[in-house]
């Protein structure tokens, strides 16, 4: 259990702030769990003293922003989206890059966030799901996808600063009908309810290719976490994310405990009050996303638009005490 420093709370998001511009001393990686059927890389890693934690900014994203032809990040432009709009964590799809060797996913992952991030990427699927962290990944699996079969669910336990971890999981739900889509979330339910506790921070993002907002895989998923608006956007109030930007296809959702600490999505000298659509096409100044530029969202076979959302988590309470919330 993490404890906290004392009377710091009032300066610890300038210190976190602080910490993520200059970097962090490296720590030892995470091993791969022992089923052999999974991919945890540990990067240099972070490291900071684990009696001392403050209030600290965490940026989630959602991205399926593969282009190209391959289902791959090779074209380049996800990777500048990345690279503009700086999450802490990704839910992130279609994880190919190169020859998909963990060479080859590491260059991508150093080359997009950075040599200090953790990541996850499932194995053996077409068009694998993972997850990628500033903070280290302390476990990591998939599920089975109950209805497809060249993906699965993956997910990540991740050890953000302050005494709850964060569950991320990383979906690619079906385009063929809602139904379908409904049984897969009805599955993830079950899995998540079934292994993670309660007491920790849960995030479900991903691809959830739905035609709307009143799908039953809402309802399904609204036992466990937060599905109400109002809905991250782009630069003009647009809420959905398909690439003809009419549909909601991409989602960061949230359980209870972490929905509390929901805070707007800052960049530049922007600010989205419930976080952040990114297309490149509408975003102004572009400057602000840099390397980004217009036309990324254009890019051939982009076929979604991220979804990011901020929190900023508290720091250790009083041993015994509580930051209240609810759990899912």
């Amino acid at each position: 259990m993490k404890k906290s420093l004392s009377g710091l709370l009032g300066v610890g998001l300038a210190l976190v702030l602080i910490m993520q511009a200059c970097g962090r001393e490296p720590v030892e990686q995470v091993s791969p769990p022992p089923d052999g059927g999974s991919r945890v890389d540990g990067g240099t890693g972070p490291s900071w003293d684990a009696g001392a934690s403050f209030p600290t900014p965490i940026r989630l994203m959602a991205a399926n922003i593969t282009s190209g032809n391959g289902q791959s990040y090779d074209p380049g432009e996800g990777i500048r989206i990345f690279q503009g709009t700086r999450p802490d964590v990704v839910m992130i799809q279609e994880f190919n890059y190169g020859d998909n060797s963990a060479t080859a996913v590491r260059q991508f992952v150093d080359t997009a966030f950075g040599p200090s991030f953790f990541y996850y990427r499932e194995t053996g699927a077409q068009i694998p799901n993972g997850v990628i962290s500033r903070w280290p990944i302390l476990d990591a699996g998939e599920w089975a996808d109950p209805e497809v079969s060249n993906r699965d669910f993956a997910w990540a336990r991740i050890d953000v600063p302050g005494p709850r971890d964060l569950w991320a999981v990383s979906v690619h739900l079906l385009t063929s009908n809602s139904t379908e889509r409904n049984s897969e979330a009805t599955s993830l339910v079950s899995r998540i309810t079934a292994n993670f506790p309660e007491s920790d921070y849960l995030a479900i993002g991903g691809d959830f290719n739905s035609d709307n907002r009143d799908e039953p895989l809402f309802s399904t998923f609204s036992q466990l976490v937060t599905t109400v608006g109002p809905h991250p956007a782009d630069r003009n109030g647009n809420t959905n994310t398909n690439a003809g930007r009419g549909k909601p296809y991409d989602h960061v959702l949230v359980d209870g405990d972490l929905y509390q600490h929901r805070t707007s999505t800052v960049i530049g000298g922007s600010s989205f009050s419930a976080g952040l659509v990114v297309d490149t096409r509408v975003y102004s100044p572009i400057e602000e996303i840099a390397p980004a530029v217009s036309s990324d969202s254009a890019a051939t076979n982009m076929q979604h638009m991220a979804v990011i959302k901020d929190f900023i988590i508290p720091g250790d309470t009083p041993s015994g005490g509580s930051d209240g919330g609810t759990t899912p």
